[in-house]
């Protein structure tokens, strides 16, 4: 990963923050991403292959997993911080849709022309309706995620045992997960970040609109 561009984008996103943006910025690169790439995947790394049943039926042991594992948590968290990343870059190339234009006017008609953003950073016009959709998105995101998470995985955790008895499996039998309650401590650290999320963007936006 080129960390010289995450860096710009980084900064590119602070400067077009409010005051609440920042701290939802920082909350998420710092308690939800880095989490995410430094502890997260290292405990999920070993869920499919340590995920044991007491017996040696071929495919028992897969279809089981595919079961209680629909989809891998890692797998939507990912997908879940990249969809609620993006909306903050759009307001970035919002306003880099501004300054082109600003540039392109001074060029035609020179330093004298009347300019149509004296501050092309400013939640103004088409960039407020962009900053505001961009917090009820980001909001919107983490709460589809969350309900997803609690649809595949009830109260968000894991149990040490689960019983099977879906074809090719001969009876009912008993399937362990593999470090469970470390898994629930990071589940529940996931779920708790992403609330913190939603109420600072829907707090962001009242603010916005009481601002305006």
């Amino acid at each position: 990963m080129n960390w010289g561009v995450f860096e710009g984008l980084l900064s590119g996103v602070n400067k077009y923050s409010t005051a609440f943006g920042r701290i939802w910025l920082s909350l998420v690169f710092i308690f939800r991403l880095l989490v995410y790439v430094v502890a997260a995947e290292r405990v999920w790394s070993d869920d499919h292959k340590d995920f044991d049943c007491n017996t040696r039926q071929p495919g028992c042991r897969n279809v089981c997993y595919d079961h209680f594992f629909p989809v891998s948590h890692i797998r939507l968290w990912a997908l879940q911080l990249i969809l609620v990343t993006c909306p903050s870059l759009l307001v970035i190339m919002h306003v880099a849709y501004r300054e082109a234009k600003e540039q392109r006017l001074r060029a035609a008609g020179g330093d004298d022309c009347r300019r149509i953003y004296p501050n092309p950073g400013k939640k103004r016009g088409g960039l407020w309706w962009t900053y505001l959709l961009s917090l009820v998105f980001k909001a919107g995101v983490d709460v589809v995620f969350l309900y997803i998470f609690y649809h595949f995985y009830r109260n968000y955790t894991l149990p040490r045992v689960v019983k099977c008895e879906l074809p090719p499996c001969p009876n009912v039998v008993d399937c362990f997960i593999s470090r469970p309650t470390e898994k629930n401590i990071f589940t529940l650290f996931m779920v708790v970040t992403a609330c913190v999320c939603v109420m600072l963007s829907l707090v962001e936006a009242a603010y916005l609109i009481g601002k305006r």
